[in-house]
């Protein structure tokens, strides 16, 4: 028997290196100092859910905004694994902050282009020094294989308020189009800490990036990646859910008993935790896969969206009722966590939208 010569993918590395685990504390650490639940709670309620000067001090001091720029421009060449890390703290803390749209989705959508434009790789250098936020005109909702849209107002486009330069879609290519050169209209979303608005860019406005074809090969990138590290933003607060509710079930007591003690309310905190295992492995898969440029991360990041935007959703919903009336409150961070979860339930591609992408690409009849 002759050993094949065809080149074999390296197996999926699902644990965290010490590198990531020091990453995490550092975010975790200036979240819980500068954006605490009842910081955001206030926050909300005004005009601008952004924390003043917390972009500064994670994307700049920190250097979280260049983890997927190479160190000639500028970033830390990293890779979506520390990036994935990043956001599973951001959804610990439902943190309003333009990271997924920028240093993510509108970063990766660059580095498609970085060989063919000087123009995206001066601007590659601005994101990764977190000195400008960047953000695809595209609806929150637009999944890696969907139609994409062309030129017009734009509806829904995520941070597009805090966004300094947008990347639009055009016919003819792919334009940055600065914030001043645009009209950006806010809309109400379900989710007060992830801001929406709709973008009319100006007519001719913008410098041209790439042509066409590449651009939407570009963008289709960026969305896959943004895609992928979702699921890890999902990790993130479904785990936070669980956690404060083992916390809160502990300390409630009734009838002389922790709450928690209920063999009922054992029994469903503990089929959180089974679901949230699956999650922890599915959104490592995805960033992994990313990072390492596997031919199968379409089909891996489809399958960490379908699964893991379910777990968030039920934990946070758990979360909500084994806290009981305060639960319902305004004054308790749990709504935060649910309306994000529901909010991240349709971002870049629905749950069924998830599913019938794995279907396809594994050659699979989708039900009836």
């Amino acid at each position: 028997m002759t050993e094949s010569s065809e080149p074999t993918e390296q197996p999926l590395d699902l644990l965290y290196s010490e590198t990531e685990d020091d990453l995490r504390a550092a975010v975790r650490a200036l979240l819980a100092d500068r954006a605490g639940h009842q910081t955001l709670l206030g926050r909300i309620e005004t005009d601008s859910p952004y924390v003043p000067g917390l972009w500064k001090s994670l994307a700049g001091d920190i250097g979280v905004a260049g983890l997927l720029v190479p160190e000639k421009l500028g970033g830390q060449g990293a890779s979506h694994r520390e990036a994935a890390v990043v956001l599973e703290e951001l959804g610990r803390a439902v943190t309003p902050l333009p990271y997924l749209t920028s240093a993510v989705v509108a970063t990766e959508t660059l580095l498609a282009l970085e060989g063919e434009s000087d123009a995206a790789a001066g601007l590659l250098a601005e994101l990764a020094g977190g000195r400008t936020v960047a953000a695809l005109a595209v609806p929150l909702s637009t999944a890696p294989d969907a139609e994409l849209p062309l030129d017009g107002p734009v509806a829904a486009v995520a941070d597009a308020g805090a966004a300094d330069v947008f990347l639009v879609l055009r016919a003819d290519g792919l334009y940055a189009v600065p914030a001043d050169e645009a009209t950006v209209e806010p809309q109400t979303p379900l989710d007060l800490t992830r801001p929406l608005g709709t973008v009319t860019p100006g007519a001719g406005s913008g410098a041209r990036l790439a042509g066409p074809d590449a651009a939407r090969a570009a963008v289709r990138r960026g969305l896959l990646a943004g895609a992928g590290l979702l699921a890890s933003e999902q990790l993130g607060l479904a785990e936070w859910c669980l956690e404060e509710t083992v916390r809160y079930t502990r300390e409630r007591h009734q009838f002389n008993r922790p709450v928690g003690s209920f063999q009922a309310l054992k029994h469903r905190m503990a089929q959180l935790w089974l679901d949230l295992v699956g999650a922890r492995a599915a959104a490592r898969a995805a960033a992994d896969a990313l990072a390492t440029g596997s031919a199968d991360a379409p089909l891996i990041v489809a399958v960490a969206q379908a699964y893991c935007s379910k777990v968030a959703v039920r934990a946070a919903e758990e979360c909500v009722q084994l806290h009981g009336g305060i639960g319902m409150t305004w004054e308790h961070p749990a709504h935060l966590a649910l309306k994000r979860a529901k909010s991240d339930q349709i971002a870049l591609g629905s749950t069924g939208r998830h599913q019938d992408a794995i279907a396809a690409l594994v050659g699979l009849a989708a039900p009836s």
